[in-house]
């Protein structure tokens, strides 16, 4: 009896066409739309700090005491504060400092919480002086050391930044404490250890990594934090200078003339709660996507 061979087509199954462009971001987009609406909206303030100098239609500095307060126009879009200066300029700058406080805070924050979470989490021997010294500024309200760093410290953006992370970074460094003391106990850390790994090796290569998704949205959530801290210590007046433009100083300028201009803190306000809602989804998004559990949900 002779037996017949399949043609080889038939004997391998064909292979699934890629799927257009437009099918897979509609499915990224149905699967996490809250990520790339924050993704975006962050992207076109970037681009307006970026492009501050072409888009501001006047020097936010430039005094004009003949146009003082005058409301949205043509000419001027978010209207003129008490000096005459254009509020549009002003806040589209001032987009460039609660950018660069929101992005500098979470990176040096994280940096730091994490180094230090990593020790307290790791080595039983340096957990109790470490998290007792974060207990005592997490026992400060954030604004209080925050406004008592900037009363010692020169006023600045550097010193603003400063005053923020040193809140924030207790935080971080109770999460990652918290996932470090967890994954120690881990059967492939054990084996590590097992096998004559050494102590870097096993933070760098088997914890470390493992830290990365809980730490992208806690990061996301301290970039938000800052923003409205750096907001908050400019409108109490010992924050960023006056001089510089900011969204804390344009309101903390327009807030006794509120009755008659309630359009020199509308649109500074405006664009603080839209970056921080912003910040805010990516964080959601960020969450959802990189959370296995959720992942398989969707």
């Amino acid at each position: 009896m002779t037996t017949t061979s399949l043609p080889a087509q038939a004997a391998t199954p064909a292979a699934h066409p890629a799927r257009p462009m437009h099918v897979r971001v509609r499915r990224a987009l149905r699967r996490h739309p809250t990520l790339h609406l924050g993704v975006l909206i962050l992207v076109l303030l970037a681009l307006a700090a970026l492009l501050a100098p072409w888009l501001a239609s006047a020097d936010p500095l430039q005094i004009d005491p003949l146009m003082r307060m005058k409301p949205p126009s043509a000419e001027y879009w978010f209207g003129t504060d008490a000096l005459g200066r254009d509020v549009y300029a002003r806040a589209i700058w001032g987009t460039r400092v609660s950018l660069t406080v929101g992005l500098s805070v979470a990176l040096v924050a994280t940096v730091i919480g994490t180094t230090l979470g990593l020790l307290a989490g790791y080595f039983r021997r340096l957990d109790a002086p470490i998290m007792r010294v974060m207990d005592g500024l997490m026992a400060i309200p954030g604004v209080l050391l925050a406004i008592a760093l900037m009363s010692i410290l020169k006023g600045g953006l550097g010193t603003v930044i400063l005053a923020i992370v040193v809140p924030e970074v207790p935080r971080v460094v109770r999460l990652v404490r918290a996932l470090v003391m967890t994954l120690r106990e881990q059967p492939y850390v054990e084996a590590a250890r097992c096998v004559g790994t050494r102590t870097f090796g096993i933070l760098t290569r088997h914890i470390l990594p493992n830290l990365f998704a809980p730490l992208m949205v806690q990061a996301t959530f301290v970039a938000a934090s800052a923003i409205l801290s750096e907001a908050v210590l400019s409108f109490l007046g010992v924050g960023i200078p006056p001089q510089i433009p900011s969204w804390g100083n344009i309101m903390a300028e327009g807030r006794n003339f509120v009755a008659i201009a309630f359009h020199i803190i509308l649109y500074p306000g405006l664009l603080l709660g839209l970056t921080v809602l912003a910040i805010n989804l990516v964080g959601d998004g960020l969450r959802d996507m990189l959370d296995p559990r959720l992942a398989r949900k969707l």
